[in-house]
C-alpha cells in the first residue's frame, strides 16, 4: 500500500527520471514536505549515472498552485514561512547538471511558475493557465524572479507581475515562459519527443551545454535567491501579506479591495 505521505512520486525508465508532484488535495501546493521530497528526488536523479534527463510532472488537474497558504498562515507565529525554502528548490533545478523538462498539463500559479522557468525545457497544454497572483494577496514574486525574469519578455513581465492577470499556454510560449504549447491530447507525445532527443546527448556534453546556457550570472544565482528569499519572507510577514492570505483562505475580498467602491473581490488561484 502506498504511503499518503509521499508527495513526490519517482519513476525511472529509459534514462529519464520523472518526478511527479502528487499532492492533489491542495493543488500540488509548495508545502515544506513536497519541497523536501522534490529536493531529495532531484538529488537522487543527479547521483544516478543511468539518468540522462529529468521530467517534472504532476497528478490532478493543477500543475502547482504556488505557496501552501494554509501552512504559511500556521507558520506566522514562528516568524518564518515555507516560501523561504523555495529558493533551494529553484537553485537545485537551475543548477542541475542534467536537463530538466517540465510537463505542464494544467494551471500553474505564483511559485509554480518559478518551477517551470527553472526547468531547461517546458511543454504545456494550450488550455493550461498561468498567473503571477502574488500582488493580489499582498506579497511579491520575489524568489521566482531569479528564474522567471531571464525567460520573460520585459514588457510581458511588467504587465503580468503588476496585474496578476491570467494567461493561457499559447501566451506563455509567446513570452518565453514555456518552450512550447500544444493541444492537451498531444502533450505526452511532445514530452516524449523531447526526452528521446535529450537522452541521445552525452552526459558530460549535456552538463557542459547547460553551463554555457547559464553564463553569465550562474555564479550569482544562489546569492540572488538568498536575497530574494529574505525579501519574500518580509512581504509574507507584512500586514498586507497576512491580510491577503487570510482573505484568500476565507474567500473574501482583501481589505484594500473591499475599500474600493465597487471592488470585485476577485481572487485568482
Amino acid at each position: 500500500m502506498t504511503s499518503p505521505d509521499v508527495l513526490v512520486r519517482v519513476a525511472t525508465a529509459r534514462g529519464v527520471t520523472t518526478l511527479t508532484l502528487d499532492s492533489p488535495h491542495n493543488r500540488n501546493a509548495l508545502s515544506t514536505g513536497l519541497m523536501t521530497q522534490l529536493l531529495a528526488g532531484l538529488g537522487d536523479a543527479v547521483a544516478d549515472e543511468t539518468v540522462r534527463a529529468i521530467v517534472l510532472d504532476h497528478t490532478g488537474p493543477v500543475f502547482c498552485s504556488g505557496a501552501d497558504l494554509k501552512e504559511t498562515a500556521a507558520a506566522y507565529a514562528s516568524g518564518t514561512v515555507p516560501a523561504a525554502m523555495l529558493g533551494d528548490v529553484l537553485a537545485a533545478i537551475w543548477d542541475c547538471p542534467k536537463p530538466v523538462l517540465a510537463r505542464v498539463g494544467g494551471p500553474a500559479r505564483a511559485g509554480g511558475l518559478g518551477l517551470i522557468a527553472a526547468a531547461d525545457l517546458a511543454v504545456c497544454a494550450d488550455e493550461a493557465t498561468f498567473a503571477f497572483t502574488e500582488v493580489r494577496i499582498g506579497v511579491i514574486p520575489a524568489v521566482i524572479s531569479a528564474t522567471v525574469l531571464p525567460r520573460l519578455q520585459p514588457r510581458a513581465a511588467a504587465e503580468l507581475y503588476l496585474t496578476g492577470d491570467t494567461f493561457d499556454g499559447r501566451r506563455a510560449a509567446e513570452i518565453g515562459l514555456v518552450t512550447a504549447s500544444v493541444p492537451a491530447d498531444g502533450l505526452d507525445d511532445a514530452v516524449r519527443r523531447y526526452c528521446d532527443s535529450l537522452v541521445r546527448g552525452a552526459p558530460g556534453a549535456l552538463a557542459g551545454a547547460k553551463e554555457l546556457l547559464r553564463r553569465p550570472g550562474t555564479a550569482e544565482l544562489r546569492g540572488d535567491l538568498a536575497r530574494l528569499s529574505a525579501l519574500s519572507t518580509g512581504y509574507f510577514l507584512s500586514d498586507e501579506g497576512r491580510e491577503g492570505i487570510m482573505a484568500f483562505r476565507e474567500k473574501r475580498p482583501a481589505a484594500w479591495v473591499a475599500a474600493l467602491d465597487g471592488g470585485s473581490g476577485d481572487h485568482a488561484g
